[in-house]
């Protein structure tokens, strides 16, 4: 479990292996001492089992493992050595909830369609993006409810139709990937578990 709140931006080394399993080499800055073998990290959105630890400079060296789903699912297949992507470890027991639950299982993908810049002031601009989600997953977004983006939990301004929006602060902008992101991208979209769950038990009511 996560909260959205993204602690590290690491960058991609390596990529290997084909076809429905890649092994993936993450640079990051935390402890390699506060990492478990098999601990989950959230990496832009998918969490993802560590499955080796190495002590680099400055931090930490981790190798992930990505499966059928989650290439199926989310854009860690175009993943290659020098993306940046958000990272977070996983919820402790008595951490600060800032974000929202995040699950770490990503629903889908956003293709960002827009990117305006809605102030421009001391501590640099504020962004507005306009995302399209897929049509399965629009009925999920409700305005001024949460949705997960790239492993970054944010507030929906604005809906119409398959087409929502969320704003940016210069702060969300500095520390995390977000700053990069650019119309025509693809963002990997994990819904409110609230939503999910209670259109489930709308359906299950027929």
């Amino acid at each position: 479990m996560f909260t959205g709140l993204v602690s590290d931006v690491g960058t991609i080394l390596s990529v290997s292996g084909e076809g429905d399993l890649r092994r993936i080499a993450i640079r990051c800055a935390y402890d390699p001492a506060g990492i478990a073998l098999g601990a989950s990290i959230a990496c832009s959105g998918p969490c993802l089992t560590a499955v080796s630890i190495t002590p680099a400079e400055g931090g930490a060296v981790f190798e992930v493992d990505a499966a059928a789903e989650t290439l199926a699912r989310t854009n860690v297949g175009a993943w290659a050595p020098g993306r940046r992507i958000n990272l977070e470890r996983s919820l402790k027991i008595g951490d600060e909830l800032g974000g929202h639950l995040v699950t770490g299982h990503v629903d889908g993908l956003a293709e960002i369609v827009a990117r305006d810049t809605v102030t421009d002031g001391a501590w640099g601009p504020s962004e507005r993006f306009t995302l399209r989600a897929p049509p399965a997953l629009a009925r999920f977004i409700a305005e001024k409810g949460s949705v997960c983006l790239d492993g970054t939990s944010l507030t929906v301004n604005n809906v119409d139709g398959d087409l929502f929006s969320v704003l940016l602060i210069p702060h969300t902008l500095q520390v995390t990937t977000w700053g990069e992101r650019t119309a025509g991208d693809a963002v990997n979209l994990e819904v409110d578990l609230i939503a999910r769950y209670a259109a489930r038990l709308s359906e299950a009511r027929g």
